[in-house]
């Protein structure tokens, strides 16, 4: 027991024992013969006791005749009653033999309980406040329970370490109901007392077993909830568990992990002085930290080595998933909050969400400092363990910035001691681990057979050969592969391309049909077909993941004699005889992406071995590039009105455009402008910078253009760095605010890429009707005044404003 509970003990004893010398001293008795059957009956009501839900202690009914005491008997004689009652409830029908100063604390906070009661119901504020006899004898009703079970619930949470409120409300207010109805009780036999006489309190013999009955029905019916909510607790714990085995049995680094982080971190969050809700959310998210893994690629989570960044961003939504899979469970207690800040840091670098200091909740601070530590000190794929004492000076030299210097402050204390508990677990955990590695000894083929390698009809095997056959073998698959190779580099063409791998790949692997799928979204669509039932392959269109091309396209891995049955709108006409039954299929990945499935297929089960598999798989990455680079000439071919580095319109593109526009400004008869615009200073940031910067420049320059352009405008790349503008409504006099406007964007651009000014704006402004009448005319002006001022600007650069008179309409903006 702390010094705290023994001082408290002795303080309320020693009150006690004053409250009970008190009285001594002022005995008297009105009426002894009353006195002795109020005695007698109280103390056998006192031995109609019940135990307490939660707690190592006992309740009875004595409490109503102190409140009749009240009202009849003087304090000495309610005294009596009250410690009569209390002595003989600690030792009739016992379970343990109470010791002296449980006994003499009873006592003492009964005879308190008692005085104060008695002290309120005969307080004098009640006359001279004009209060009649019913709210007294209510007000002493509340003090007597108060002080009757405070007391006691206060010395019970100090000794079983628990916290008073709660020990209070759960064990001792359910009963706060009785005492105002044994107030009631009490005020009815005092006033029936004052008309017919002291011996009306026999009548109380039946409440007294009525009462009793209603107490001991009402706990056994709590202790019968107390029972079914403690298996659905362990219920809960055991799903808990089980969903700790699944992420064991997906990563096996977690084996024991999990059990030593919960037993850590159960212990930290004690000392820290968490609630019972906060230690049994904590207990939940150690067991599940890690559960969000099963979103996570196991290549990844098994990887011998350092993750490259891609893998570590797959790796850091573990947390986020972890989190949401345990909302869905509904938890008593915030579990999911501390799983997804389970990676967050003290200074605010982590993540997912960036948390800092007291924002990250407690139970995810307490996680991740242990997490750490057992993981420090665990082998892993990518290092051998630390060292427990290492582990811990890397965890406290984190100390402040990623971890709350409290949990590790308690950490350096107990890691020994803790350590100590968790190996003591080990024995137990061992019985824990799923039976991953057994062999299974029976069981029959599966319905779709073995990948076993054999030959057509999957009956025999290939026939060994000699040498000499093998290295001839050799030879022809080898010129196989540069004749391929060769015939893929002849031609761009998508469709050429397509069929000349089918020609080419029946010389190394015989087929009765194929079928080449390109990648379009999220699905794989024939784009080539031949053969036996081509008419149906070429129709098909398989989404990711499903049937056999689809699988392949979305694991990026090949299936070896699969059903074509399974590809989603196969169908086999009825006036084919022939029936497709097997399909070796491979995935066709490009430098980024998966570019689309090659397909064999066969009339014959089992119809392609693994040999057929391995050429397949040689000649898949060159066939991939090709089809690749057919897809680029295809989308440049169709693409041919763009400019490829800017995205703007090109020159084809401007002259149909521009001669439409024209046009149309002549039938309206509105105006039309077309400016020619020139970068100055291009070559020499080519030269300076090289010309990848040129590059970033022109795009950028063709960005900030673009931006700058009306919905009607138009604006395209002639070239190099000459852009044009085709403006209706634009007129010669408004021009010249929108030439300074765009200077002032190639400018700012310049600034951008290069971090200096580097490049202006030469433009040259030709108006539809008064400088030409078609659209040759007009980019034929427009380009010869933009070219005579870039020549005049060198010569002596002028404001706009002087080079926008009449006689120079070229304008070069500096």
């Amino acid at each position: 027991m702390s010094l705290k509970a023994r001082l408290y003990i002795y303080a309320v004893i020693l009150a006690g024992l004053t409250v009970i010398g008190f009285g001594t001293t002022s005995w008297h008795s009105k009426n002894p013969t009353m006195l002795v059957i109020y005695l007698i009956i109280t103390i056998v009501s006192s031995g109609l006791k019940v135990s307490l839900p939660g707690v190592t202690g006992t309740m009875s009914v004595w409490f109503l005749f102190i409140m009749i005491g009240f009202t009849e008997l003087s304090l000495a004689e309610t005294l009596a009653l009250g410690c009569s009652a209390a002595l003989v409830q600690c030792f009739w029908h016992a379970k343990n033999r109470p010791r002296p100063v449980q006994v003499m604390f009873n006592l003492a906070a009964v005879a308190l309980a008692t005085f104060c009661g008695f002290a309120t119901y005969h307080a004098a504020v009640w006359s001279r406040l004009g209060v009649h006899f019913p709210l007294p004898l209510g007000m002493a009703a509340i003090v007597l329970f108060v002080v009757n079970t405070g007391p006691v619930a206060l010395v019970i949470a100090l000794t079983e370490k628990k916290s008073a409120r709660t020990v209070w409300k759960e064990c001792y207010f359910w009963c706060f109901p009785y005492y105002l109805l044994g107030a009631s009780m009490a005020g009815l036999f005092s006033f029936m007392t004052h008309y017919f006489g002291w011996e009306v309190v026999l009548m109380t013999i039946p409440l007294i077993v009525v009462m009793f009955r209603t107490y001991a029905t009402y706990l056994a019916k709590l202790r019968s909830e107390k029972v079914y909510a403690e298996k659905m607790a362990a219920l809960h714990l055991r799903t808990i568990e089980a969903l700790a085995l699944a992420i064991e049995a997906k990563d096996d680094t977690t084996h024991f992990h999990l059990e030593r982080v919960t037993i850590y971190a159960l212990e930290v969050g004690k000392e820290l002085g968490l609630s019972t809700e906060e230690l049994e959310a904590l207990q939940a998210a150690a067991l599940l930290h890690d559960i969000g893994k099963l979103a996570v690629p196991e290549h990844i989570i098994s990887k011998p080595g350092k993750l490259t960044a891609e893998e570590f961003e797959k790796m850091k939504i573990h947390p986020v998933v972890g989190a949401e899979i345990l909302e869905r469970v509904e938890f008593p207690y915030p579990v999911a909050p501390i799983v997804r800040a389970h990676h967050e840091k003290w200074d605010g670098s982590g993540y997912p969400l960036g948390l800092k200091g007291e924002d990250i909740p407690i139970g995810a601070r307490i996680l991740s400092t242990v997490d750490c530590l057992d993981a420090l000190a665990s082998h892993r794929q990518y290092r051998p363990a630390l060292p427990l004492p290492e582990a811990m000076t890397v965890v406290a030299s984190l100390s402040g910035t990623s971890y709350d210097p409290k949990v590790v402050e308690i950490l350096q204390r107990r890691y020994i001691e803790l350590e100590n508990e968790a190996r003591s677990h080990g024995d137990s955990n061992e019985a824990r681990r799923l039976s991953t590695k057994m062999k299974i000894e029976r069981g029959a083929a599966p319905a779709a057979g073995f990948e076993d390698g054999r030959g057509t009809a999957g009956t025999l095997k290939a026939p060994p050969m000699d040498f000499l056959t093998s290295i001839a073998a050799a030879r022809q698959e080898a010129q196989e592969f540069f004749e391929l190779a060769k015939d893929l580099g002849n031609s761009l063409s998508l469709d050429e391309t397509l069929w000349m791998i089918s020609s080419r790949v029946k010389k190394m692997v015989p087929y009765d049909a194929i079928c080449l799928f390109l990648a379009q979204g999220q699905c794989v669509k024939a784009a080539f077909a031949s053969g036996e039932n081509s008419s149906s392959l070429v129709s098909l269109n398989v989404p990711f993941g499903e049937g056999v091309a689809g699988w392949v396209a979305a694991h990026r891995k090949p299936i070896l004699n699969g059903s074509p049955l399974v590809e989603p709108g196969y169908s086999i006409s009825t006036d084919n005889a022939s029936k497709l039954s097997s399909v070796l299929a491979v995935p066709l990945e490009g430098l980024d992406e998966v570019v689309g499935v090659l397909a064999l297929y066969s009339v014959g089960p089992e119809a392609f071995s693994r040999e057929q598999l391995r050429i397949l798989l040689a000649i898949s990455q060159k066939t991939a590039a090709a089809i690749e680079n057919a897809l680029r000439y295809e989308q440049v071919s169709t693409s041919a009105t763009t400019d490829y580095l800017t995205s703007l319109p090109n020159a084809r593109s401007l002259f149909v455009h521009l001669d439409r526009e024209v046009s149309r400004a002549s039938r309206d008869s509105v105006p039309l402008a077309v400016l020619v615009c020139d970068l100055d200073g291009f070559k020499q940031v080519n030269d300076r910078f090289g010309h990848l910067v040129g590059n970033e420049l022109l795009t950028h320059v063709a960005s900030k253009l673009k931006t700058s352009c009306r919905s009607y405008d138009y604006v395209a790349r002639m070239g190099g760095d000459e852009f044009v503008f085709v403006m209706p409504g634009l007129t010669a006099a408004t021009a010249e605010v929108k030439i300074q406007y765009l200077n002032g964007l190639v400018i700012e651009a310049g600034m951008h890429v290069c971090g200096e000014r580097v490049v202006t704006l030469s433009v040259g402004c030709a108006v539809l009707g008064t400088d030409a009448s078609d659209a040759e005319g007009l980019l034929s002006e427009a380009d010869r005044r933009m070219y005579r001022a870039k020549h005049r600007r060198r010569a002596m650069p002028l404001p706009i404003s002087d080079l926008m008179t009449p006689e120079t309409r070229p304008v070069v903006v500096q």
